[in-house]
Order: C-alpha cells, then structure tokens, then sequence
C-alpha cells in the first residue's frame, strides 16, 4: 500500500474566516481522532495532501510536534465545483490494527469476443491490517463467457485480506449487446458507510 509521511500542524481557531485562512495560504484543515483520544485539529500542506490523496486508502503518517501518528483519511471535502480540498477528517490507525476498507476493483484478463463489460461494483469491502492495505483488487476476467459474471467470493483475495462484501454480489457483469439495449436503467441505491469512529464537525 502507499504510505506517506507529511507534517500537520496544530490549530485553535476553527470556523468559516479561519477554514478560509489557512486555504489562502495553501493548507487544508484536518480533524485526527479515534482509539479514545480527543480529536485534534491541525493544518495540512495543501499540495502535499493533494498528491497523497490521489492514492487510494493512502497511509498518512503525520509529523505532529509531539511526535508522529498514522492515519487514515476517513472523509474528504471537496468544493463542489473547483473540486478543490476543503478538509479532511484522518482516523488513527495502529500498526497490526484490522480496518475495514473499501478497495477499487479492477478487471484484468481477455474475456470472450463479443460482449460488453459491466462493472456491477467498483470497490469491495475488505479488512486488512492498517499498514497492509492493497490500492487496487484485480478481478479476473480471463476467458469470461458472454452473459457470465464474477461474484465477490470468487476474487482471489491477497493472504490477510479477509471479504467483507457479500460473497454472492455481482462484481463485474459480461453483457451481450442484444440484452443492453432490451435493459431498463437501474435505479442504484448506495447506503452509507459506517465510520469506525465517530467523526467530530468538519469546518464550514
């Protein structure tokens, strides 16, 4: 997995005129918590956290004044449409720790000729140690016959990962033409995903 060191900085002003403050000056507001401790709020270099963030289920370890701490983004605000980072909730990990995570998923492999790929899920819900965690999960879908699928208990999963999505849900889909345009579009319905720790407010 993708580990990255970045310095954090303590903060005590907080709301909307502070939040615009440090983003002036390139820094993003971040809130750490979790395994008992008081939630602490510091300020991130913006473009370090950017870059880091591109990764998926990316590591932070954070060099905080009284030492370092291993995080892991929990939630990330983003302006609606600048799509700029607004702020960052971070979860403090330990190293052996399971977490539950939500992994991309990727289709690997030459299927039949002929048909049309459906990504049913594009990410498994997975526990894996803290410091351990896969950015991608290939799905194979070598020689897949047209109207066949893959199941999330049928994805060979690396040792120490264990599934946590429902083994009989449909990954990945391979459609024939003829079926895809006879198909009505499906509503999707996507529940939310439970914290491991309760996060404090973010900034406005």
């Amino acid at each position: 997995m993708s580990q990255v060191s970045i310095a954090a900085e303590s903060r005590d002003e907080f709301g909307k005129g502070a939040a615009r403050r440090l983003r002036r000056d390139g820094k993003i507001p971040g809130v750490i918590y979790g395994h008992g401790t008081e939630p602490r709020h510091v300020a991130l270099p913006g473009h370090e956290l950017m870059l880091a963030l591109k990764a998926s289920n990316v590591l932070l370890e954070l060099q905080l004044d009284d030492g370092t701490e291993l995080t892991l983004p929990k939630s990330v605000q983003r302006d609606p449409v600048k799509h700029t980072l607004e702020h960052v909730d971070l979860v403090v990990v330990r190293r052996g720790e399971k977490v539950v995570v939500e992994v991309p998923v990727r289709a690997a492999g030459t299927p039949e000729p002929g048909g049309l790929l459906e990504n049913v899920l594009n990410t498994l819900s997975i526990e894996a140690e803290a410091t351990h965690i896969p950015q991608v999960i290939e799905v194979s879908i070598q020689g897949l016959p047209i109207g066949g699928s893959v199941h999330a208990g049928e994805i060979a999963l690396d040792e120490g990962l264990t599934l946590v999505t429902d083994a009989e849900a449909v990954v990945i889909h391979y459609l024939s033409p003829q079926a895809t345009s006879q198909e009505e579009p499906a509503v999707a319905s996507e529940a939310p995903v439970a914290a491991d720790a309760e996060a404090p407010a973010a900034d406005a």
